[in-house]
């Protein structure tokens, strides 16, 4: 044997290939009757050196002979051997070579040329050991990949037809290895997962990049439902030559590490979806969003009552619950589940009751469908079954040490039950949602406290007013914001005069709500000393420092929470001269609409907030048309995120132009125009139209400083009164002109003007240039004077002084006949 052969196809590190294997053929005698190539390069002999002569005699060195002779013996017994040898070559030196040893059948004539004699021969194919260890390594790690490795192993043809799977690959299939063969991956995926993987198989075959550890679904047609998830690897395989043989993919199930980290994401999401606010509604309603459908096939959150409203919780409180939120991934809900808003109990050996008592998590993995199994009344609880739910999950919601209600988680869509990983998820979410429902139900209770403190202190009902028909709103703060300290009021001067106001508190709660209060008390008060306007805000800037250095130190000796300032527009009008005097304090302008729809902002003095100290205030006295409008309002009208305070009065003077309308509908349209549902900052809305008192109603005199000027005033006022037919007020009101006057002559100098004016109470006013105020005094039996203010206060249903920038007036008021 004298040649070499290499066999297309055989793989070049096999170390017995013919290409690479020495071949050695023996006789029956143990002599050498072929000797390849291979041979003379591994061991130097050549063909003449070798062959005929016993293989023993050359290649064996004596003390290795026994070991060859038994290796001889039992190759003759079983027709081949394979093992380690020790082999000499040309110089004598030892080495060790695998060898496999097989009988060969070879056909012999003999004597008579019609005959054949058949003799036994033996092949020899022989290897340095080396590379023979190396080769069975490489094939034991092939056989145990296919054998007995835990990662799926898959080889496919250029077609992608399945060439040869492994174990696990076969069990994920539900199939032998045998039955995979010649199939295609879709005959065991669903469609869209099988174009997956075989388009991504196709892209290693065409560039022959590796794929690495890409996740991708993997579900199978007989439980297209089953959620699985694997981790795929491919690579090309190639022959000696280059060709391409097919793809190699192995494949690893990660089911459950991607819902591990599914899981993982989904709290992360928790963290930042649920408690954005602070309403106890929507904060459920964040919980069920996240959780469906990523736990669960449906989700219902059930509170305590109180929980909604705000009230305080007590630890043994329970009773029924309020469905306050739900979710689910198909529009079945209110045929199965309870709508929201129902108050419903459990039954006393449901899920939901045990999850109430015990305040611990329950997990049905299987649900029978008994309705009480459900917490689901008998109806319901045949339409669950027929819907198909199986699992359910029921996690109290507690926060510091409270029970707030539960949470219950349904399946139905997905098949897989409810396990322990879920359940533990589900905690998580309701630990989270908990705390943050019941931040919202102390929110709530702060929030409502701070509402009904502000309703009480603001006015309910504007009466109704000689000098202006006025429309008002208030909107408190939606947002997280709570109310603020923004206050309107309308107070009724003499004179027929009225005061509008409107305010604005810096912060929010019940201090700014009760800082709010003091305030317009105190506005009440100086407006009944008929104080300028300018003069009224230097007071409330008085009040606004004390209160800062009242709370500079909490109740607890820590820092509490500063009023800082406030702001506030107060303009004083009178409708017998048209007159409005207006002063602010870091408030936004007054608009004024005329009676022909235009708008216009005054340009006012602004003034600082209150609360800054030392800084002066100015007045501006405007002279409004009849019918005129005075729009006064707070900055949450004008002012948001989404604008400037220039474009918010743009849109202010455009919603109050235009035709003449109720008073009402401008309230409305401006409400409508500049405002959101739920505005971020408290709004007070003023709207005052401008009345004018007819000539006839008022009739004004001014009297010489004489000795005769109480006779001409006692006559002046009773022929006016006949002329109103008011005659039988003559003899009171004569007495009271006449006291005014007397004093004025006598105390003030000076011209006195005499003012009567007629509306649902006769109003008698007298002015002089002194500014000294009259006051009552107890007069003794002995004086001769001193009776005239009390006979006056006795007279009247009211009376009073008021100072102007010179002199002052001084008022009274008489209910007219019936």
């Amino acid at each position: 044997m004298t040649g070499s052969v290499t066999l297309i196809g055989e793989s070049p590190e096999d170390p017995f290939s013919l290409g690479r294997a020495l071949s050695v053929v023996l006789d029956g005698r143990g002599s050498v009757v072929g000797w390849s190539e291979r041979a003379r390069e591994l061991l130097g002999f050549t063909d003449e050196q070798a062959l005929g002569r016993c293989a023993e005699d050359f290649l064996v060195a004596v003390r290795d002979r026994d070991l060859v002779r038994e290796a001889a013996a039992g190759c003759v017994r079983d027709g081949s051997w394979f093992g380690v040898l020790p082999v000499l070559d040309r110089e004598g030196r030892r080495s060790r070579f695998g060898v496999r040893a097989a009988r060969v059948a070879r056909v012999a004539r003999v004597a008579r040329a019609d005959q054949t004699d058949r003799a036994d021969e033996w092949l020899l194919l022989g290897a340095p050991a080396e590379e023979v260890a190396r080769w069975e390594i490489d094939r034991s790690v092939m056989e145990g990949l296919f054998r007995r490795s835990p990662i799926g192993l898959s080889v496919h043809d250029p077609e992608l037809a399945i060439l040869r799977v492994n174990r696990p690959i076969a069990h994920i299939g539900g199939i032998t290895s045998d039955q995979a063969r010649g199939r295609r991956i879709g005959d065991f995926l669903v469609a869209a997962d099988a174009e997956t993987i075989e388009s991504r198989l196709s892209e290693v075959l065409e560039t022959g990049r590796p794929m690495i550890f890409t996740e991708q679904s993997c579900r199978l047609l007989a439980d297209p439902g089953a959620e699985r998830y694997v981790a795929v690897s491919a690579f090309r395989m190639e022959d000696s030559a280059g060709r391409t043989l097919g793809v190699t993919q192995l494949v690893e199930d990660v089911t459950d590490r991607h819902r591990a980290r599914r899981r993982l994401a989904m709290l992360n999401e928790a963290s930042e979806r649920i408690g954005t606010t602070l309403d106890v509604e929507a904060t459920a309603q964040e919980l069920v969003d996240v959780a469906v459908p990523g736990i669960a096939d449906c989700v219902t959150v059930d509170l305590l009552p109180a929980v909604g409203l705000g009230e305080a919780l007590l630890p043994e409180r329970g009773g029924p619950l309020r469905r306050a939120a739900f979710k689910s991934v198909a529009p079945f809900p209110e045929r199965v589940m309870y709508p929201v808003g129902t108050l419903r109990s459990f039954p006393a050996d449901s899920p939901q009751a045990r999850a109430l008592v015990t305040r611990r998590p329950v997990l049905v993995a299987r649900l029978d469908g008994d309705g009480a199994e459900l917490g689901l009344d008998p109806e319901r609880a045949g339409r669950a079954r027929a819907l198909g739910v199986h699992s359910l999950m029921v996690v109290p919601l507690t926060a510091r040490g409270l029970v707030l209600g539960l949470v219950c988680l349904w399946r139905y869509a997905v098949p897989e039950p409810f396990e322990e990983d879920d359940l533990t998820l589900a905690n998580e979410f309701a630990a989270r949602a908990g705390v943050a429902i019941d931040n919202a139900r102390r929110y709530t209770q702060e929030h409502r406290t701070a509402l009904a403190l502000q309703r009480r202190l603001l006015p309910r009902e504007v009466p109704s007013q000689p000098a202006v028909r006025v429309a008002h709103r208030y909107l408190p703060a939606g947002g997280s914001a709570g109310v603020g300290g923004d206050w309107f009021d309308v107070i009724p001067l003499s004179g027929a005069r009225v005061a509008l106001v409107v305010g604005d508190v810096v912060g929010h709660g019940i201090n700014a709500a009760a800082t709010m209060g003091r305030l317009r008390t105190a506005v009440h008060t100086l407006a009944d000393l008929d104080l300028e306007p300018d003069e009224v805000l230097s007071h409330l800037d008085d009040l606004v420092t004390r209160l800062a250095g009242e709370q500079e130190q909490g109740d607890d000796g820590g820092p509490g929470e500063q009023v800082v300032g406030a702001t506030c527009l107060y303009a004083v009008y009178d409708p017998v001269s048209r007159i409005c005097s207006v002063a602010r304090a870091g408030h936004p302008p007054p608009a004024l609409v005329t009676p022909e729809g235009r708008v216009s902002l005054p340009d006012l003095p602004a003034g600082p907030p209150l609360g800054l100290g030392g800084l002066p205030f100015e007045s501006e006295e405007l002279e409004l048309p009849e019918n005129s409008v005075l729009a006064l309002y707070t900055n949450g009208l004008v002012e948001g995120d989404a604008h400037d305070i220039e474009a918010g009065l743009d849109r202010l003077s455009e919603a109050l132009g235009g035709p003449v309308r109720p008073l009402e509908d401008m309230a409305r349209s401006v409400v409508d125009t500049l405002l959101p549902a739920r505005p971020a900052d408290d709004v007070a809305l003023l709207l005052a139209r401008t009345r004018t008192l007819a000539p006839e109603q008022v009739a004004t005199w001014v009297l010489p400083a004489e000795p005769t000027a109480p006779a001409r005033a006692r006559a002046l006022t009773a022929g006016k009164l006949t002329e109103w037919g008011l005659e039988e007020m003559a003899f009171t009101t004569e007495l009271v002109v006449s006291e005014l006057v007397t004093n004025a002559y006598r105390y003030a100098g000076g011209p006195v003007t005499l003012r009567l004016i007629r509306l649902h109470r006769l109003i008698c006013e007298v002015s002089d240039p002194s500014s000294t105020s009259p006051h009552l005094r107890r007069a003794r039996s002995t004086d001769e004077g001193g009776r005239g203010l009390l006979l006056v206060a006795q007279l009247t249903s009211r009376w009073g002084t008021r100072h102007a920038r010179e002199g002052k007036t001084v008022w009274t008021e008489q209910e007219l006949p019936g």
